[in-house]
């Protein structure tokens, strides 16, 4: 089975709705985590647009990358650009991409919706493969 890590700076948004998305879609298929380079809190406007879709995230914690091993993980995702801060290890597992999805953050909800949607295109072509 397939470990994705999903990476952002402080993984309050984009990553938390990565990882959302990805333990719904691809239920069975892959284990999935989230991280940030430093960890943070999750955002409640986060919380608030998943549930709109039916997804509860209410339960997912903000994790720094450092608590996890990076050999343990299949892909690694960067939802925020930061795919050039991280270290190598991360860098170099079979599959690494660097989405730079804007951060809604200060933003109201319908930012919040546009990049809830543009994450959910990003997983469900990433699972597809």
């Amino acid at each position: 089975m397939k470990k994705i890590m999903f990476v952002c700076k402080k993984n309050s948004r984009r990553s938390q709705m990565a990882e959302g998305f990805a333990k719904v879609i691809g239920a069975g298929k892959i284990e999935v985590s989230s991280s940030g380079l430093e960890a943070s809190h999750v955002d409640p406007m986060t919380v608030k647009v998943m549930a709109e879709i039916g997804i509860d995230i209410s339960h997912q914690t903000s994790k720094a990358l450092n608590q996890f091993n990076p050999q343990e993980f299949d892909a690694v995702i960067s939802l925020c650009g930061c795919g050039v801060n991280l270290p190598e290890a991360w860098v170099v597992r079979e599959i690494f991409e660097d989405w730079q999805l804007e951060d809604p953050e200060g933003h109201d909800i319908e930012k919040f919706r546009a990049v809830r949607d543009q994450v959910k295109e990003r997983v469900e072509k990433l699972i597809a493969l």
